[in-house]
């Protein structure tokens, strides 16, 4: 699964599963032992968890980087490799 950022402990991913391609952009989030799944267009948590704290960080951080991580989960799509996203700061 492709790293897209990282940042204050975060590891942030996407990937796409080849011939049943998914019907809903989103990415993964990792956080020591926790772990998350985030919609990329409402930036909603999918399933899974990480601290409150780190929550906050990730969404702050995808409402900054939507569009990167739309093109992102486009190419994935096609079969291209993303593009690292700068980690929030």
């Amino acid at each position: 699964m492709p790293e897209l950022s990282r940042f204050f402990g975060i590891i942030i991913r996407m990937f796409a599963e080849e011939g049943q391609p998914h019907h809903r952009a989103h990415f993964h989030a990792y956080y020591q032992d926790h772990a998350a799944v985030f919609a990329v267009d409402t930036v909603e948590c999918l399933g899974g968890s990480v601290p409150k704290a780190q929550q906050r960080l990730v969404e702050a951080w995808a409402e900054i980087h939507r569009e990167e991580l739309r093109r992102d989960w486009d190419l994935l799509q096609s079969g291209q490799p993303p593009v690292k996203i700068e980690p929030l700061r």
